[in-house]
């Protein structure tokens, strides 16, 4: 007669469950700041993934690391105490090469390049990082424009054609020239991310389906959440089908906002111009940007709200609303359409259509530069809405600047900055069509001599219930080449 073995249900579940964890220490991991653990963390993910996925887990420790190499159906756990560390390089290459790209003329070099990077991945699928740990990207490169020698990594997370990938809960500072960069992904999730660095936050390039929530993301010398539709794959493609919401963005110098001081001792960019720290689309912009809603937005000490597209790219059906700014440095809401074009050959010129931005609250915002919708001669900015706008400018505007001459500049690359301090004090409209403003209260905290509004090439225009309290103003229009618009009181 054969025995029969009974055990216990529970002793399976625990078997199972604690055959899927991966402890990086059991390969070696030493979690000490200095030793280079790279090598461990590889040989959990390769096992995780020999035994059909699991989770990579990280406990309390500094894990110096050079490029992770991320496979499929592989979640990496930072837990409490954890800290990925981005180990220096000065003592020799240790991050992958950046990989050939026969299509890097088209965007920067760190668009170009994936492997290059503490932790990446590529053409892999279900795909989480998420815990209360922390990377800390300290020995990453900030970026270059041109190129950079093998050896070198400049981004933290980098991610090209995959699909289904979670960023969760963690913390992430000073991450070279991003913190993420997601290229070509399906279905991605980011959500509750602190991110305090010295470049990009969230660049997400040619992505579809995509959900950023509840982010903190502090990027003083550049662009905290940014949405691009770069060439870097080979081909076009859009950034569609995309949600951000319930996110903080700014530009106080980095690590302040990590640390809850909030300091600005203003230190300039690379730009040598004041914070940026926006949300913002473009620049580059080879594809186009579909179907996007932005909600519940604060912006601070930072630049406002940019959407451009230059390269080509078709935006259209943007909604965002809720969005409240303070310590704005340059336009609260900037619209460009340009010919940069840096494109493959014969592409056409982009357009720019159908945008709606409602519900926007601005105070204490850079009088230089207002509000810009800037299109091109023979290829008008069409079917913007704005409502339920109140703009508190600094002021300061003379006589002298309603003069100047707001110049084309098509193919520079697109920043309120490139045009000068511009004629009007509260809008400058140009090469548009269809553009209405209704619920619109404009106020100046110190007089301003310029015209209030200057619409130049504008066919449609609506002015419903716009309030501008500015009463040194010498007219509130200036029409050029512009049909008169049509006032609602």
């Amino acid at each position: 007669m054969k025995k029969v073995i009974i055990i216990p249900l529970l002793f399976i579940l625990y078997q199972v469950q604690a055959g899927s964890f991966f402890n990086i220490k059991d390969f070696g991991a030493k979690g000490d700041g200095k030793t280079i653990d790279s090598g461990a963390i590889n040989a959990a993910i390769d096992s995780a993934s020999r035994a059909g996925g699991g989770t990579v887990l990280f406990p309390a420790g500094t894990y110096a690391s050079y490029s992770v190499h991320l496979k499929s159906n592989i979640t990496l756990q930072l837990e409490a105490g954890a800290v990925l560390l981005a180990a220096n390089t000065q003592t020799g290459a240790g991050y992958d090469a950046p990989e050939p790209n026969g299509s890097s003329q088209f965007q920067d070099f760190g668009h170009s390049h994936w492997q290059n990077s503490l932790i990446w991945g590529e053409n892999l699928e279900n795909v989480t990082i998420c815990g209360q740990g922390m990377i800390n990207g300290a020995g990453l490169n900030r970026g270059d424009k041109r190129t950079l020698e093998a050896g070198i990594g400049n981004k933290a997370i980098s991610l090209k054609l995959c699909r289904n990938v979670v960023l969760r809960d963690f913390k992430m500072l000073m991450c070279g020239h991003f913190a993420l960069l997601a290229t070509g992904i399906d279905n991605l999730t980011v959500d509750n991310l602190i991110i305090d660095t010295n470049r990009d936050g969230l660049d997400i390039d040619c992505c579809r389906n995509v959900r950023v929530s509840n982010c903190t993301v502090n990027s003083p010398w550049d662009d905290a959440i940014v949405l691009k539709a770069s060439y870097g794959l080979g081909f076009f493609r859009d950034t569609e089908n995309v949600t951000i919401t319930n996110c903080f963005v700014s530009g106080f110098d980095i690590g302040s906002v990590m640390n809850g001081t909030y300091q600005y001792a203003g230190e300039a960019g690379p730009d040598k111009e004041f914070p940026t720290g926006r949300i913002k689309f473009g620049t580059e912009s080879s594809g186009g940007f579909r179907n996007i809603a932005i909600s519940n937005c604060v912006f601070d000490h930072c630049r406002g709200l940019a959407l451009e597209t230059v390269d080509g790219g078709i935006l259209e059906d943007v909604v965002i609303s809720n969005i409240t700014m303070r310590d704005i440095v340059n336009s609260p809401i900037f619209l460009r359409l340009g010919a940069r074009m840096r494109s493959p050959e014969n592409t056409a010129i982009g357009k720019m259509r159908r945008i709606t931005i409602d519900n926007v609250n601005v105070y204490n915002a850079d009088s230089r530069f207002g509000c810009i919708i800037s299109g091109l001669p023979g290829n008008k900015i069409e079917d913007v809405k704005l409502s339920n706008i109140r703009i508190l400018y600094k002021g300061g505007g003379t006589k002298e600047q309603a003069s100047l001459i707001f110049p084309e500049n098509e193919k520079k690359y697109p920043e309120p900055a490139m045009f000068g301090i511009i004629p009007s004090s509260s809008f400058y409209i140009r090469h548009a069509a269809n553009i209405e403003l209704n619920n619109v209260e404009i106020g100046f905290m110190s007089p301003d001599f310029r015209p209030s509004v200057q619409l130049d090439d504008v066919q449609g225009s609506v002015f419903r219930n716009v309030k501008i309290n500015q009463p040194d103003a010498p007219k509130i229009f200036v029409l050029k080449n512009s049909d008169k618009p049509v006032i609602y009181k």
